[in-house]
């Protein structure tokens, strides 16, 4: 697992990163982790239904890895997506308005929380069927292998779906026909509700692509710099028609695997520790601030400014209309 490195260089593995990029990764961090605790809010006052899954304190991951892509690279992940929407500069107030299932959301109101899209930014889902994402990211891939470019196809997956049968279908395909996806699995230690070391004999889940022949290696998923190197290794490796790698992430979510789960599996002393000691958001305002690249103020006054953001993509879901009947016929195969 990578390691941390001291504020002063604010280097990982000797990617040096500047002051704006550390202020951006630190931005967008934290819309997500504003966004999601709207969300929660939202959820509990009854205005979001259904699932909703939230991405509270894996924000590292998905802002570290689009440091990594560039124009023209392919995102696709399963219900735990807000967050991966926001990263790619997908607008907070559409990805609020479908989860409150109304006519101003990616998806007209009929997706929710689960089943959003944008073409414009290369987003493919959100998709609620466990590990179902992780063949059409490959399909995504084999795309643009199919049309000679160098694009690069992100397909996030949990410890939970490293389980599933057509992920280990998928990566034979991907090396068999050197396909340029980076396989990021999110090793967030539960899954749906148990603990990976139960559920799992063999827990180094990047290691299970050396059976395929595919590269890959376990990061520090807390650690914005750490996915950023880890990523740019990846994606490179991808992009010289290598084929695919794997990305494990060692992360942790703060909340419940949904809105609905009690999370009564581990201690809260256990979740505490992990906010104290490695709280992703918290490890780049250390940067920032030892680093003399920003005061208290300016990160207040960051903070301040991406609530008031948060707001009003809240106030825009409340007020955007609930879509028309006649949309029951729209979007639809036959």
């Amino acid at each position: 697992m990578a390691t941390r490195k001291t504020p002063e260089t604010a280097a990982v593995d000797g990617a040096n990163v500047s002051k704006d990029d550390l202020l951006k990764y630190y931005r967008e961090m934290l819309l997500i982790r504003r966004f999601e605790e709207k969300a929660g809010q939202l959820y509990g006052m009854g205005l979001i239904g259904g699932f909703c899954h939230l991405y509270i304190g894996q924000e590292a991951v998905v802002v570290g890895l689009e440091a990594a892509a560039k124009e023209g690279d392919k995102r696709v992940t399963s219900y735990r997506d807000h967050g991966h929407m926001l990263a790619c500069g997908m607008d907070p107030k559409g990805v609020m308005a479908e989860l409150t299932g109304r006519e101003g959301g990616y998806s007209r109101g009929k997706g929710g929380s689960m089943h959003m899209f944008s073409k414009e930014k290369h987003f493919y889902g959100g998709h609620g069927i466990v590990g179902a994402q992780v063949p059409i990211g490959a399909g995504l891939a084999f795309s643009d292998k199919y049309k000679g470019n160098d694009n690069v196809t992100f397909a996030y997956f949990g410890d939970g779906a490293a389980n599933q049968g057509q992920v280990y279908e998928t990566y034979n395909m991907a090396e068999l026909w050197s396909l340029p996806v980076v396989f990021v699995i999110e090793n967030n230690q539960y899954a749906m509700g148990t603990s990976v070391k139960r559920s799992t004999k063999s827990t180094t889940l990047f290691g299970r692509g050396v059976a395929f022949g595919i590269p890959g290696e376990q990061v520090d998923g807390m650690d914005v710099l750490a996915v950023k190197a880890a990523g740019e290794k990846a994606v490179a490796h991808c992009r010289a028609g290598n084929g695919p790698y794997i990305l494990e992430m060692m992360t942790y979510r703060y909340r419940g695997h949904s809105m609905s789960d009690p999370a009564k599996y581990r201690t809260r002393e256990e979740v505490q520790k992990i906010r104290e000691e490695r709280d992703a958001i918290e490890h780049v305002r250390e940067l920032l601030i030892s680093g003399g690249h920003a005061t208290e103020d300016d990160l207040k006054a960051i903070d301040k400014e991406i609530k008031a953001t948060v707001s009003d993509a809240a106030e825009f879901s409340k007020e955007s209309p609930e879509p028309a009947l006649s949309e029951l016929w729209t979007d639809i195969y036959a």
